[in-house]
Formats: C-alpha cells, sequence, structure tokens
C-alpha cells in the first residue's frame, strides 16, 4: 500500500492532496513519504515534501520526531526541498520540547546570506511563526531580520528583491513587536521604507507605522 501510493504520485494518477488524506488517515506513512524526499523522481521527491510541508502546518506533532531529518535537509541540493525544510522546521518550532530548532538556529538563519530570492524571503516569511512559539528567542531573531538591508545583490536577488523581503521582514515583525524589546531599532528600519519605490512595501511600512510607531 506505501510503495503503490508513491507510484501513484510519479505517474500523477493521485494529487498531493489525495495523499495528504491518505497520511492523515494512518500517520504510520509518514517515514516513506520521508524517503521519497531522496527519489529520483521529481513527482515523488516534491510530491512528498508539498504533503510533507502541510501535515507539519495542521498536525506538527506527529512530525516533530523526524525533527532532526527536516534540519538536514535544509542542506539539500534541491533549492525546493530546502524551501520546504524551512517552512516545515518553522511549523515544528511550536512543539519543540528539546528545543531542536535553537540548537540549528544559526543553520536556520545562515541562509539569510543564500544567494536566491527566495530562499531568503522563505526565511523571513517564518520567522514571525518561530518568534510566536518561542518568545525567548525574539531578540537573537530580530537581530537576525533587522540585517536584512545588508543582503548582498547576486543576479538572483537583485535590489527589488531585497525590497520584497524588506517587506516580509515588517510583516513578520508585525506579529510580534508588542513582545520586541528593540522597539525604536525595528520602527527605524520600517521609516527606511515608508518612502520605497515599491508600492507594496512602502504601504506595509505605512501602515505597521500607524499600528506601532
Amino acid at each position: 500500500m506505501k510503495n503503490e501510493l508513491l507510484g501513484k504520485l510519479a505517474d500523477k494518477s493521485i494529487t498531493t492532496e489525495v495523499l495528504f488524506k491518505a497520511v492523515e488517515q494512518d500517520f504510520d506513512l509518514i517515514p516513506q513519504l520521508l524517503k521519497g524526499l531522496s527519489s529520483s523522481k521529481a513527482s515523488i521527491r516534491y510530491g512528498c515534501a508539498k504533503v510533507l510541508t502541510d501535515l507539519s502546518a495542521v498536525h506538527p506533532e506527529k512530525l516533530y520526531r523526524y525533527m532532526d531529518s527536516f534540519i538536514g535537509l535544509l542542506d539539500s541540493k534541491y533549492r525546493i526541498l530546502t524551501w520546504n525544510a524551512i517552512a516545515i522546521t518553522a511549523n515544528l518550532a511550536k512543539v519543540d520540547k528539546d528545543k531542536r530548532f535553537d540548537v540549528a538556529f544559526a543553520k536556520y538563519y545562515s541562509f539569510l546570506n543564500d544567494e536566491y530570492m527566495v530562499t531568503v524571503a522563505n526565511v523571513v516569511g517564518h520567522s514571525g511563526k518561530i518568534a510566536l512559539a518561542k518568545p525567548y528567542l525574539i531578540d537573537k531573531i530580530t537581530n537576525e531580520l533587522l540585517k536584512v538591508d545588508n543582503i548582498s545583490v547576486t543576479p538572483h536577488l537583485t535590489e527589488e528583491c531585497k525590497r520584497v523581503i524588506a517587506e516580509k521582514a515588517i510583516k513578520s515583525f508585525d506579529l510580534f513587536f508588542e513582545r520586541i524589546k528593540q522597539k525604536k531599532r525595528v520602527v527605524s528600519f520600517v521609516e527606511k521604507h515608508a518612502s520605497s519605490p515599491r508600492k507594496a512595501l512602502r504601504a506595509t511600512a505605512e501602515n505597521f507605522l500607524k499600528k506601532w510607531g
């Protein structure tokens, strides 16, 4: 049954939504999904990753025992799997009783220096979730997010990409601003973007300042 499901995923005779529901009925299928992450077939690899990501959002406690595997997946040679691992690791933070994320904090935030905008944006976008799950890390997370203005431009991360990342940073700060000690630094960061040429960033900054400034 387990191999049959992944086979159907490979030939696209089932969708990731159907597989998700199947796993919800039998969480013993999770190890098979983990195995599927190393499949040579992209449809299996990314299908399993999507299902695991979706599961982590609604059933984090079912995936927590495998958290070290997801932290290891951050170093995948496939960027899409790295993006999935960033999301899954953040989703599992709320059930991380053994503080496994804390140990991997430096590795997680090292991706702020990645050359690809989507990688950086994923880390920034999921940071609010982590901060709410682990309020004692808020000061460290704030320090990391305040660095995004200093990200280096690459062929895959333009100045416009940096504006997208800044917008995500402000949205993350908005989720836990009440608990931030460095409020003046954050407000100053947001103020710098209130006159951005990017309309969405400008609006996000303005709304933040009306609420918190």
